[in-house]
């Protein structure tokens, strides 16, 4: 082939998914990834699409859940990362949860398998050159610090930073079942669960006002003077949630509703730390919303006051990574292109969405853009009913800036959710043949929110040129 090659900077969720969906369209791609030659301070491995943070994508609930929603869409697109994670997933109630490494590992021998598809272990350390007319960075939360800087040159801000923190991962064999017992929340039974998918250790008041006041008083890593940015508030360290009151964890990662204590079923837990299966031997298990910037010895001390844990062994404690992005909704186009330089993308968090499959799904639509401009055929936007549409249109366009409070930090990473969907058009019928009794209160809500996935799973294969499913069953 005599076609140009896109080249795609960074081999992460989104530079990975990026890369399949242009090579799936059939046109060839060079992926740049700077490890092994060079770390960051969260990696592990070279893999590429290595998870650093949690192991799980959330909720895989495509009718009731926004995210559970992307994840059908992008199963319906030919997602590298979702045929990955699925066929490596691992128990986690109503969750889709994955073995790190084996996840990893498939993606990455997709990669390398693909005829279209280069992979160039090298650091591009500046804005690609022009003659790549084609380009997407997909450099994710720890772009390195040259290529930071020529992205700040050429759109004239500077770069917006805040912190994702790690939480611990334990040896499911230090933890005392005795203690300790499994449960879902509710009894939910997810993707390849069984509706105990979760460890559970109870505390009773005593222990958790001990627990939080050690979470307080405990040693942090200090932070560098060029590293004073925000939290996002869907990943705060637990000992900052604990400076918000004593009652925020109890309603937060802490809370004990919907769980029974197997051991003691006629005593309420005033609070429980839930554990989560990592691996697919289920020999590792990370501690669910206890990211943390305590230092290491700290760690081990305060978590072992867990009942349940006070024997614990740690596979890899907490810690925190900077993660860094531009302000999309002024810098790019409807079609994630930098308004400055045609050519060049940006894709994944570094835009501003927050998530692996969120990184993801905009990686997906990079690399389709991309293809469809080096194919010379139209690129055709998601329609913003659909979770592509709706995550696409917060980065790119739906974000307001106030008028008497101008800049870029107003715009802040989030997660898919039903407030980024426009409303239902008025006279749009509700199915309540689902729900027993009266149909009103959370009944309507929840019928509300169906009728919102059912429209954007209907638009997204009209969108992808696939038929309905009343079209496919005839």
């Amino acid at each position: 082939m005599n076609m140009k090659p896109i080249h795609i900077i960074g081999g992460g969720l989104a530079g990975s998914e990026a890369a399949w969906q242009a090579a799936e369209a059939g046109v060839p791609v060079i992926l740049h990834e700077m490890r092994p030659l060079r770390g960051t301070e969260a990696h592990k491995t070279a893999d590429l699409a290595e998870l650093v943070c949690s192991n799980s994508f959330r909720s895989d609930d495509a009718e009731n859940n926004a995210v559970g929603l992307l994840h059908a869409e992008m199963r319906l697109a030919g997602s590298l990362i979702m045929a990955s994670g699925d066929a490596n997933q691992v128990p986690a109630g109503g969750a889709l949860a994955v073995d790190r490494d084996g996840f990893s590992a498939a993606v990455t021998a997709k990669l390398e398998a693909h005829p279209l598809i280069t992979i160039a272990r090298e650091e591009v350390d500046g804005l690609p050159p022009s003659e790549w007319d084609q380009a997407i960075i997909a450099t994710g939360p720890l772009t390195a610090p040259s290529l930071a800087a020529a992205i700040a040159t050429e759109t004239g801000a500077d770069a917006l930073a805040f912190f994702d923190a790690i939480a611990p991962i334990v040896h499911f064999d230090t933890i005392d079942m005795d203690v300790c017992w499994f449960q879902s929340r509710y009894d939910k039974v997810g993707p390849g669960g069984t509706g105990k998918d979760y460890i559970n250790c109870p505390m009773d008041k005593a222990q958790y006002d001990a627990f939080v006041q050690a979470l307080i008083d405990g040693q942090k890593t200090e932070f560098k003077e060029w590293e004073g940015t925000p939290y996002f508030d869907g990943c705060l360290p637990i000992e900052v949630m604990s400076e918000r009151g004593p009652e925020t964890l109890r309603h937060g990662p802490m809370k004990p509703i919907g769980l029974t204590n197997a051991h003691n079923p006629t005593v309420k837990a005033y609070a429980v730390v839930q554990l989560r299966q990592d691996n697919a031997l289920g020999t590792l298990y990370n501690m669910v919303g206890f990211q943390t910037k305590l230092k290491h010895g700290e760690q081990v001390r305060i978590f072992r006051m867990i009942p349940g844990l006070e024997s614990a062994e740690f596979a890899r404690l907490g810690g925190l990574h900077r993660n860094t992005y531009i302000n999309s909704p002024t810098l790019l186009d409807g079609s994630l292109r930098l308004k400055s330089r045609k050519g060049l993308r940006f894709a994944g968090q570094i835009t501003g969405c927050e998530g692996y499959v969120e990184s993801a799904a905009i990686g997906l639509l990079a690399g389709r853009f991309a293809a469809a401009e080096r194919l010379g055929t139209p690129v055709s936007l998601p329609p913003v009913t659909t979770a592509f549409g709706a995550l696409l249109n917060h980065i790119t366009g739906g974000h307001i800036v106030s008028e008497d409070e101008p800049g870029k930090r107003s715009f802040q990473p989030m997660n898919v959710n039903f407030g980024l969907f426009p409303p239902l058009e008025p006279g749009t019928k509700l199915k309540p043949e689902d729900f027993a009794g009266r149909f009103r209160g959370k009944d309507k809500a929840a019928a509300r929110r169906r009728a919102v996935t059912s429209r954007a799973l209907f638009d997204c294969r009209a969108w992808l040129g696939q038929p309905s499913r009343a079209e496919a069953a005839e």
